[in-house]
């Protein structure tokens, strides 16, 4: 059976057929399906995920630091919490 990528359905059309559908998307036969109410999206059916999201490397590869850059090195810029509080 080929998966469905996205489904739009009435709110309506979606209260007799909710379990149908809730288990169509639990089992990734659908991808999402978007509920709408007077032909506007509403709400969205999507599978939780089983692997939780791990923020550790998200952005792995994102950024390239150019040789001779030291981030860590300061800025010369003065802070206002580095001032006195005259």
């Amino acid at each position: 059976m080929a998966r469905i990528r996205e489904k739009t359905i009435a709110v309506s059309a979606f209260k007799p057929r909710s379990l149908e559908i809730i288990d169509e998307v639990a089992t990734r036969k659908t991808a999402r399906v978007v509920l709408t109410r007077r032909g506007k999206p509403v709400a969205a059916l999507v599978p939780v995920e089983t692997k939780p999201y791990d923020p550790w490397g998200a952005m792995r590869g994102m950024v390239r630091v150019m040789p001779g850059v030291d981030l860590t090195a300061p800025t010369g810029e003065v802070w206002d919490a580095d001032q006195d509080p005259d």
